[in-house]
């Protein structure tokens, strides 16, 4: 077995985990040269476990339910999410209504609609198998496949939530995003952190081995953004990243709509506390060299 990032023989075997969902055994790897963790022997059926059921709630990640937001857009929890990450980027990069942005793996499209909502209007987004036919229907912008690898198309930022743990190759996925933006534009991408589990890996409940396979900290992330033609970003815990946190917290708790119960929750001095334990916004961005 060798590292799947830096492809060091130097790799131990941490422990096994029985998925969940579909009652396969998986092996979970760490490198003791890049510290990148990974699946050993990843489910790659990607048309079963990216299904409908998948996108509803019914799959190997209960937690995600695409679906259920399309029909309480206007009061999903996700609403923090989406505008915790508009305000992020906007303290990065200035956003205009002719800033082009990509939410690259853009679930149901729901941080496209409310950016075309917000003053983006030219906001797409981009997903592959069960959901691309869900997003023409409800009229989401969408980049064609086709134009994906062309680079005829760049943006000045590319969004990328949760995206990169699913992936097999992550500095290959890396580097197809570096093609779809502009130089000097900006990937804001979101991931677990795996360092202040770094001891206790079997604790992590992030670790859901049917779909993440690809797990970072946050020096890791850094060198493979540099593979990749990015230049290491840290936004530090500044503007959004409250909202942000709030919506991981509100998720795992079950919690899905808006509520004037979560709303009274001190969310400024929770979001910082909790970021500080699980280092949300310690994993590096990129800007594109």
């Amino acid at each position: 077995m060798s590292c799947r990032l830096c492809h060091s023989a130097h790799v131990e075997a941490v422990f096994s985990k029985t998925g969940a969902w579909s009652g396969r055994s998986f092996d979970i790897y760490r490198c003791l040269a890049c510290r990148f963790i990974f699946i050993g022997n990843p489910w790659l059926d990607y048309e079963t476990i990216y299904s409908e059921e998948y996108y509803a709630g019914r799959g190997a990640d209960p937690l995600v339910n695409y679906t259920e937001e399309i029909t309480t857009f206007r009061d999903s929890v996700r609403l923090y999410e989406w505008r915790g990450i508009r305000e992020v980027v906007g303290s990065l990069i200035d956003l205009t209504p002719d800033t082009a942005w990509l939410d690259y793996g853009c679930g149901a499209g729901g941080l496209v609609r409310y950016l075309n909502q917000t003053g983006v209007a030219d906001a797409l987004g981009f997903e592959q198998s069960w959901a691309v036919s869900r997003l023409r229907s409800l009229g989401v912008p969408l980049l064609d496949d086709s134009a994906r690898g062309s680079g005829e198309t760049a943006f000045d930022i590319v969004t990328a939530i949760e995206v990169l743990e699913h992936v097999l190759d992550p500095i290959a996925e890396l580097r197809r995003l570096r093609q779809l933006v502009k130089p000097g534009g900006l990937l804001f991408l979101t991931t677990g952190n795996a360092l202040p589990y770094s001891g206790r890996l079997q604790k992590w409940s992030y670790i859901v081995p049917e779909v993440h396979i690809s797990l970072f900290e946050p020096n890791t992330l850094a060198w493979a953004l540099e593979q990749a033609g990015f230049a290491p970003l840290y936004s530090g815990y500044g503007a959004g990243w409250t909202d942000i946190v709030r919506f991981k917290i509100l998720k795992n708790l079950g919690r899905r709509r808006v509520s004037s119960i979560e709303s009274v929750v001190p969310w400024s001095v929770v979001g910082r506390l909790i970021d500080r334990r699980l280092g949300v916004s310690a994993q590096p961005l990129g800007r594109a060299v």
